[in-house]
């Protein structure tokens, strides 16, 4: 009977004193990160890089295709002064003992006309050249004749007199080392060289 009395007073004590508010104090909450907030940022991060990324490999790009567009402007350059080369080089012919321009070699100097027009600080020489046949002193007065009319032909169609010289070389560089009318008719030319302004030609 003792016992018992001591256990229900045991019990009451503990009712009473949890009612009374005596328990365990209450274990503060541990603010836990919103999982959605957490993701939104990690992707703003990640879109910056990739942001960063792309136009890095814009500005890449973009650096490329200038390179690539100054390449392309200084081989078409080229292409153009080496043509424009070629058509100056191209050079005329004369009939045996003949220093007249032939109708079929006036658009060849046409061509030269055109550009030196385009080109205003070209300068060149015209060379006159003929055949073995002749006296040496009557081929250098040919060959001088021959690169005066191909000059004459250039100034009259409003070339510069002053940025064409001229020079006979008579029978002494021929191209052809034959000695029947094939080769001679080679060996009888103008030929015609830049000697300055010839860097970077413009076409007409």
């Amino acid at each position: 009977m003792k016992r018992l009395s001591l256990l229900l007073l045991g019990g009451i004590a503990v009712v009473a004193v949890a009612a009374c508010g005596g328990g365990p104090p209450p274990q503060p909450v541990t603010p836990q990160q919103n999982v959605d907030s957490i993701a939104q940022a990690e992707k703003r991060r990640q879109d910056s890089i990739d942001a960063e990324a792309a136009a890095a490999r814009a500005r890449e790009e973009e650096e490329r295709r200038r390179q690539q567009r100054i390449a392309d402007s200084l081989a078409a350059l080229g292409k153009t002064t080496e043509a424009v080369r070629t058509m100056l080089a191209t050079m005329i012919h004369f009939d045996y003992d003949k220093s007249n321009i032939r109708p079929d070699d006036a658009g060849a100097l046409d061509q030269k006309v055109g550009i030196l027009q385009a080109n205003a600080n070209l300068r060149i020489r015209i060379s006159g050249h003929c055949d073995e046949r002749g006296s040496d002193e009557y081929n250098l007065a040919l060959g001088n004749r021959r690169a005066t009319a191909a000059k004459q032909y250039l100034v009259s169609h409003g070339i510069d007199a002053g940025r064409v010289e001229t020079v006979s070389y008579g029978e002494e560089r021929p191209l052809a080392q034959g000695h029947d009318e094939s080769a001679w008719a080679q060996n009888r030319r103008d030929e015609f060289e830049i000697i300055a302004g010839g860097d970077a030609l413009r076409q007409p």
